[in-house]
């Protein structure tokens, strides 16, 4: 019994040392990204924690604010391949898995395209102006993201590292496909990246010839700070040894009741009818995101425990796109659905 006890032990010990050095790659992996992307620090906390757990990224942000770089950089300190497509009103599922043209000899070819020449080594595939693609195409990529394989050449490709980061065109309206609710929902984090607000970052981005190149820009990355490969192993630790008080369950789930049914917890907003707000949305998978990403966030804070701050400080970015509200507040939804969320904080008692 004592043998077996001593063995537990040591395996605990194991991990344990295991998951603190992989946090101090972890944080030199960004330190790394911020090389390349400035004034963007919690954007890049964020992108940490999204790869620690696994899960897929939609970003928000304007035209030029540096959304591929920092792919680029993310992929680069990975050690691991990047691809890229770019949506389009003409674009069919099959463009995201073959490559057609014509040989010297003047006959068809079709190759697998770079997502599927990268399978076994991709962590990164950002999909740029997702909303551009047709339904047909959002299909395809749901499909990758919820079960990491698609079929091509007669035969199952994986993509046992992969991670999907996907951007919309939030300016032009025309001939663009606006994400249904339930796509928007199998991405784990809405984040937006904006331009920063630091006055010396501003300037260095304008003035300084270095962020004018990006592949010069990118060499100062480091590659391989983390071994993408190793990854899935750790997040499954990270999820296995955070662990969470009776007290924080309850306040996570007393949260969730403040989304689903906020008048019974307490909830107001000036001039909104909150018995009719909501209309769907806020699932247990969704709730089961949070608490993966606020496990993630703690053991980025050097804690093998949850606290009510790890669960307030990714809510927003993970269950706000989860939310789905009534039509007539459709053109100002994000912007009352975070004002929802705020409320819920103000609405629960912290433990």
């Amino acid at each position: 019994m004592f043998g077996a006890l001593g063995q537990a032990l040591n395996e605990t010990l194991h991990v344990v040392q295991k998951l603190s050095d992989w946090r101090a790659r972890a944080l030199e992996f960004e330190q790394e990204i911020q090389k390349a992307v400035i004034g963007q620090a919690r954007v890049v906390r964020l992108v940490t924690i999204c790869i620690f757990a696994r899960g897929h990224v939609l970003i928000e942000g304007d035209v030029g604010v540096g959304k591929t770089t920092l792919l680029r950089a993310v992929s680069r300190a990975l050690g691991g391949d990047f691809a890229r497509v770019e949506g389009t009103v003409d674009m069919m599922p099959s463009d995201i898995l073959y490559h057609t043209y014509l040989g010297e000899d003047g006959r068809p070819r079709v190759d697998p395209s770079e997502l599927l020449r990268h399978a076994e080594t991709l962590p990164v595939f950002f999909f740029n102006e997702i909303n551009r693609a047709r339904p047909q195409v959002h299909s395809l990529l749901l499909r990758l993201m919820a079960e990491r394989s698609v079929s091509a050449f007669n035969r199952v490709h994986h993509f046992p590292y992969l991670n999907v980061f996907a951007d919309r065109n939030m300016v032009e309206r025309e001939e663009t496909f606006e994400l249904p609710a339930a796509a928007r929902d199998r991405f784990f984090m809405e984040i937006l990246m904006a331009a920063p607000d630091d006055e010396e970052a501003r300037r260095r981005l304008v003035f300084d010839p270095a962020f004018h190149d990006t592949e010069t820009l990118l060499e100062r990355v480091s590659p391989g700070t983390l071994d993408y490969r190793e990854t899935p192993a750790v997040a499954r630790a990270i999820q296995t040894h955070v662990r969470s008080s009776e007290a924080l369950e309850r306040y996570v789930l007393n949260l969730w009741r403040a989304l689903v049914d906020p008048s019974s917890a307490g909830v107001s907003l000036p001039d909104v009818d909150l018995d009719s707000l909501v209309k769907g949305g806020a699932s247990p998978r969704g709730l089961a995101a949070l608490v993966r990403a606020a496990r993630v966030r703690a053991w980025l804070e050097g804690r093998d425990y949850l606290i009510p701050e790890d669960v307030r400080d990714v809510f927003i970015e993970v269950m706000a796109h989860r939310i789905f509200v009534d039509p007539i507040h459709a053109l100002r939804s994000d912007d009352i659905v975070k004002r929802l969320c705020r409320a819920a904080f103000d609405a629960t008692p912290v433990p």
